[in-house]
């Protein structure tokens, strides 16, 4: 009788190599894909590997094994972040397993997350009308879901308001859409640049159609304009159906750079920073990994984000210290774009 298929699975845990795992049912998980695996007495999820860390390994007898718990619907590591993960392991001395941990910083995106529920008008008038309720009734009259919250705003009421039309029926909760991610338009019309502008955002444009990889060092004084060079980088990059990463210091993601942003490319960028609540920081996890997030403009962890299509990293003042990590994982932000 043949032996049952074997998994290797990479956990974020200080491991230098991944753990075998049975594979029950018919279909093996391919690499990248995230699984829930026993571990003593505990389920962890962990990812599928291939590459360096399992070439050359002796087979272990799968009767000594325990089976994958289950497979997760999670879009699964690209082979770009599995690569990245063990060179970034090599070059910084670290465990593969801490360098995973940053790419599953998210864990809500791992989860699923109960949805957010709002009120929207259905029923019949309640018996009883105010002039409070007359108002709610006004404003939710667009058939739209409301946030409970912003429907009280919106009609100058509290929201108990909310709750007596809710309970008299003629509310109902239903969940909110989640609201669709910004779509950046590289031919949106930005400012007029220098010749001097120009010429740069030419030669950035020339290295990125030759392909491959290469590195590009903008210099100029504060105020050159050298954001708005390298935001012609970005929409190039975005022509050709790539994704952009454009890595901050924290304290410079600044509101007055998301509207110069904005300006260019008549949208908002997708953010990434400490800031984020925890359902949040899931949602643009899930947004990079299935290429809805087409720019990303964040802290260094952003760097560890799963982009499919990844075309062009920016790091804006490169030579700020905020891009070093000095905790777990020691590394430059800088040196690992």
């Amino acid at each position: 009788m043949p032996s049952p298929p074997t998994v290797p699975v990479l956990l974020p845990l200080p491991l230098e190599s991944p753990y075998d795992y049975v594979v029950t049912g018919e279909t093996i998980p391919s690499p990248g894909s995230f699984v829930r695996v026993p571990l003593g007495s505990r389920e962890l999820i962990g990812v599928v590997w291939e590459g360096a860390l399992v070439e050359g390994r002796p087979p272990v007898d799968p009767e000594k094994l325990r089976p994958l718990a289950e497979r997760l619907d999670v879009p699964p590591l690209p082979p770009v972040s599995l690569q990245f993960a063990e060179w970034v392991a090599r070059y910084t001395l670290a465990p593969p397993g801490m360098v995973l941990r940053m790419m599953m910083s998210a864990r809500d995106a791992f989860a699923p997350q109960p949805p957010v529920l709002g009120y929207r008008l259905a029923g019949p008038e309640p018996a009883r009308i105010t002039a409070a309720r007359a108002r709610v009734l006004e404003i939710a009259g667009d058939g739209l879901v409301w946030r409970k919250s912003l429907l009280a705003e919106a009609a100058g009421v509290s929201p108990g308001v909310i709750d007596g039309l809710a309970k008299a029926g003629t509310l109902v909760r239903e969940p909110l859409p989640e609201p669709a991610w910004p779509v950046p338009d590289p031919a949106h019309k930005g400012v007029e640049l220098t010749d001097a502008q120009l010429g740069a955002a030419k030669s950035l444009r020339d290295q990125a159609s030759a392909g491959g990889h290469g590195v590009t060092l903008l210099d100029g004084v504060t105020g050159a304009g050298k954001t708005e060079v390298y935001f012609e980088a970005a929409a190039d990059a975005l022509e050709a159906g790539r994704q952009v990463l454009i890595l901050l210091p924290e304290i410079a993601l600044t509101r007055q750079f998301i509207e110069r942003f904005e300006a260019r490319f008549g949208v908002p960028p997708v953010e990434w920073h400490s800031e984020l609540s925890p359902r949040q920081r899931g949602r643009v996890w899930l947004a990079v990994a299935n290429a809805e997030a087409r720019v990303v403009v964040g802290a260094r962890s952003a760097l560890f984000l799963p982009f499919p299509e990844l075309g062009l990293i920016v790091v804006d003042e490169e030579h700020d210290p905020a891009f070093k990590q000095e905790d777990r994982v020691i590394y430059q932000a800088r040196d690992m774009a």
